[in-house]
């Protein structure tokens, strides 16, 4: 399994990876919207010093058209190297682009995928990661759960070396149906992870046990 975190902002990386078995950072234009007026191409310098050079990061393109998607997938990997992921939207024009940037080498997360026969236009194309998107495939009424199964079970038929990487989380509760469904990866944004240690049960717990124990060695440490 592999946990990665859906934002540039670099207080909540440097929190999270000392949390998580961080496994990437994945971001897109909207998400670098949401930190206002940055150098993005600095930001993901400071990143990659952050979570070290194991760990994944993953930028999307902007642009749309086939000639535009190369042209920005090509300047991302000349800004950082062969060690990004490249993520690009599933579209006629994207899975265009994605045969001839593999075919150079490049690293592809396709993105941005509702639907079976988009995932499995994908793997065959060779995508390193395909995302999903798990809460908007539900607000959609298409179901997430059958969507991943199937491309989970298309990956195993074929001995395919993509991996889904589930992205698009509103709880916990999707996540743990998506890793059900035989996903290997998941990317979430801070306030989810956040969530999930925010149950009362959990502190009332460790409370319950530090109490217990002081009231028994009469000291607060062992």
């Amino acid at each position: 399994m592999e946990f990665m975190l859906d934002t540039v902002n670099l207080d909540e990386i440097k929190k999270w990876s000392r949390v998580l078995p961080l496994a990437g950072v994945t971001s897109n234009p909207t998400i670098v919207k949401k930190e206002g007026t940055i150098n993005f191409f600095e930001r993901i310098q400071e990143i990659r010093e952050v979570i070290g050079t194991s760990a994944s990061i993953h930028i999307q393109v902007v642009a749309k058209d086939y000639e535009g998607i190369l042209r920005d997938a090509r300047k991302i990997r000349r800004e950082f190297g062969d060690d990004i992921y490249i993520k690009i939207p599933v579209t006629t024009d994207g899975l265009a682009a994605i045969k001839v940037l593999k075919e150079e080498g490049v690293r592809i997360t396709a993105t941005a995928i509702y639907t079976t026969f988009q995932g499995l236009l994908a793997i065959e194309t060779g995508a390193d990661y395909l995302a999903p998107y798990y809460n908007r495939m539900e607000n959609l009424n298409i179901n997430p759960e059958e969507v991943l199964s199937l491309l989970a079970q298309a990956i195993a038929r074929s001995g395919s070396s993509s991996k889904i990487l589930a992205a698009s989380f509103k709880n916990v509760a999707q996540m743990n149906r998506a890793f059900a469904c035989g996903v290997q990866a998941i990317t979430a944004g801070s306030e989810v992870f956040e969530a999930a240690f925010a149950m009362p049960a959990i502190s009332k717990a460790v409370d319950d046990f530090a109490k217990d124990w002081q009231e028994a060695q009469g000291k607060l440490h062992i």
